[in-house]
Order: structure tokens, then sequence, then C-alpha cells
């Protein structure tokens, strides 16, 4: 359990600069919020779910495992927001995020171990199958809400998640081509949580946050290790550098 403990912390050091700059950007951001508003158990769990949301998509920027843990307790918080807001589809987005995503990275011990040097790319057949996949979810989930809720925006809350169950997937799968359906996931859940909030279903910490995870994703494809080859080998070094110590310590 040490030991474990000791990896999980390793996991949030050694990201790039721009990363723990947007991090204390969007924190920032989400206390100005919090305090301008009246504080709520709601208001409060959404301020920790987008705390740990950006951690956690920071830390897949990052190529970092740590996003598991991250990813499931910031999933918890915006399951809360989703009900009061009546954004069905977003419940079931970050459940999705949880069983696609979340526990797997948890129980996969090879996601876990140095995943900068598994990330892979997309061929022809796999870009058809991630865009036919995302229509086909769109097209289900957008009927099946509007049928069976009363969300008030089933289209605009299908197509956000839509893209972002199926980035979810890609992500986990180690394809970089991931951050396209990252980047239109962001600009969904702005438009989502942008009407969401002027019809007075949600609170404006939900948008900034889907705001930070864009800029997140443009950072991605500069410096993340998911494209930058120069930072990929870094990382790589200080895994594989950290597993030895680690291995020396065990014995």
């Amino acid at each position: 359990m040490k030991h474990y403990v000791q990896f999980l912390s390793h996991q949030l050091k050694g990201w790039p600069q721009q990363n723990y700059d947007l991090f204390f950007f969007s924190l920032g951001c989400q206390v100005m919020t919090l305090v301008g508003q009246n504080i709520t158990l709601l208001t409060v769990l959404t301020f920790i779910g987008t705390t740990l949301g950006v951690l956690c998509v920071l830390a897949i920027n990052a190529a970092k495992s740590v996003n598991g843990w991250l990813g499931v307790l910031s999933a918890i918080c915006f399951i809360a927001t989703g009900f009061a807001a009546k954004n069905y589809l977003s419940i079931f987005e970050q459940i999705a995020y949880v069983v696609t995503l979340d526990i797997p990275v948890l129980l996969s011990a090879s996601w876990n171990v140095n995943m900068a040097s598994k990330i892979r790319k997309f061929t022809g057949k796999s870009w058809a199958i991630a865009l036919g996949a995302t229509v086909a979810v769109y097209l289900v989930s957008g009927w099946g809400i509007g049928t069976f809720t009363d969300d008030p925006r089933p289209w605009v809350d299908a197509i956000s998640f839509a893209i972002s169950l199926t980035a979810g997937i890609i992500c986990f799968l180690r394809f970089n081509n991931q951050y396209v359906w990252w980047m239109a996931s962001g600009l969904a859940q702005m438009v989502l949580w942008f009407i969401s909030f002027r019809q007075g279903s949600a609170t404006l910490a939900m948008f900034i946050n889907s705001s930070v995870y864009l800029i997140n994703d443009v950072l991605a494809f500069t410096i993340s290790p998911w494209y930058n080859q120069k930072e990929r080998a870094r990382v790589i070094k200080q895994e594989t550098a950290y597993a030895a110590s680690l291995a020396e310590r065990t014995n």
C-alpha cells in the first residue's frame, strides 16, 4: 500500500509546466465563481468536481495514470451536478468514463506502467470505426433521452455524450487521436453548460470547466507526450528510472 501511495504521488510530478499553470489558473477561476454565488452543497460539489476533473484531464495530457482515481472522484461530483441540471446524458457520460476508462486504468497493471511508451496512432480503418460509432451513439442516445426523460436539451446533451464516450474509449486504447474527440467534446460541453446556465439549470462553473478542458486539449497537440516526441522521450526516461528505483527499494 505504501508503494502504491508513493506511485500515485509520483504520478503528480514531472508534468509539463504549462499543465501546472493551467491547473492553478482554473483553480483561481473556480474559487472566484464559488465565492461569487450562494454557497450550497451543489455548488461545493461542483467546485470539487471541476478541480479534480481538471487534474484528471491534465494527468491524461501528461500521460500519467493517476487519472483513474481523479476521474472516479470527479465523476461522483459531476453526476450530482448533471442530475440537478437534468442533463441526464452527462450522468451517463460520467458513468461511461468510470466504466470504460477510470476503472480499467485502475485495474490494468500494464496500462499503468510507462504508459507514454505505448501511445499509438489511428489507421484509416480506426478513423472510420470511431466516426461511425460517434454518430451511432449520438442518434440512439438523443432519441432515447428525448423520448424517455424530461431532459430539456436532449440533442445538445447527446452530442456531448457521444463524443465524450468515444473519446474515453479511444483514450483507454492509447490512441493519440483521442484529442480530436476531446476538443470536439470540450466545445460541445461548453455549449451544453452555457445553455444550461442561461436557462437557470446549472452554475457557470461547469462552463468554465469545459473551457479549461478545451485549453488543455489545445496544449496536448503541442507539449503533451501524446504528440510531442521530445516530451514523450523525457517521460519514458523518467518513468523507467522511477521503476528501476522502486524495484531497488522493494528488493
